[in-house]
């Protein structure tokens, strides 16, 4: 019996699929984390403006409450009573709060001249346009 007969024993079959993925995900996410400590913090950070650089602390943070979080449910500890569950909570009104913030930089902005520009054209002009839209002399004046 090879070493992964012996393994298929150990869990339900009906988990494997389940199980394959999940290793997958951590490969990846395994990759990611190599990725990102390849480069130093500091380097990293003089190259993002702040608000970028709130980003990446978020996303940092919460990833790693989130793993921690997935580490109790395998040690058999229900996350939703942890005090993980609240700073995860916390981590996402900050992550609301930055996606607000770029949210309105992205928001178009008003160009006051182009809109005063488009009123005035399109405002109706009584003088220029009886000069324009008349076709037939007014009464009492003779043609000439």
């Amino acid at each position: 019996m090879s070493e992964d007969d012996s393994n298929m024993e150990e869990y339900p079959t009906e988990i494997h699929d389940y199980l394959a993925a999940f290793e997958k995900s951590l490969d990846s996410v395994d990759e990611m984390l190599k990725t990102m400590m390849s480069v130093s913090r500091s380097e990293l950070l003089q190259k993002l403006d702040p608000l970028e650089q709130a980003k990446l602390d978020l996303v940092s943070v919460y990833t790693l409450n989130s793993m921690f979080w997935v580490y109790l449910a395998t040690q058999g500890i229900n996350p939703k009573e942890h005090p993980v569950k609240l700073e995860l909570e916390r981590i996402r009104t900050y992550m609301n709060k930055v996606k607000e913030i770029t949210d309105k930089k992205k928001a178009s902005k008003l160009d006051k001249g182009a809109a005063s520009r488009f009123v005035k054209n399109a405002l109706w002009e009584p003088n220029a346009e009886s000069h324009h839209t008349s076709k037939t002399p007014a009464k009492g004046k003779k043609r000439q």
